[in-house]
């Protein structure tokens, strides 16, 4: 099923087509075939933003390293 911030972000990016339909410079069949052509486009990008942004919200730690203090001249 397509998610509809997809469908949203998908009429966002064609919206010019559709801005150019209300002057009848294009077609609407025109418009239509550019909508279907952004929907893909749209869940890729959305897609590899979930991606990018999915490990912000981890707020799990991981423990310390214990470190062991060493004098610098010591030999």
């Amino acid at each position: 099923m397509i998610r509809p911030a997809v469908l949203g972000f998908a009429l966002l990016i064609s919206l010019p087509a559709w801005y150019r339909l209300l002057f009848d410079q294009l077609e609407l069949t025109q418009v239509l075939i550019r909508f279907l052509i952004a929907i893909p486009i749209a869940a890729i990008l959305l897609a590899a933003l979930r991606l990018v942004t999915s490990g912000y919200g981890i707020t799990e730690e991981t423990p310390a390293t214990r470190v062991e203090a060493k004098p610098m001249d010591a030999e």
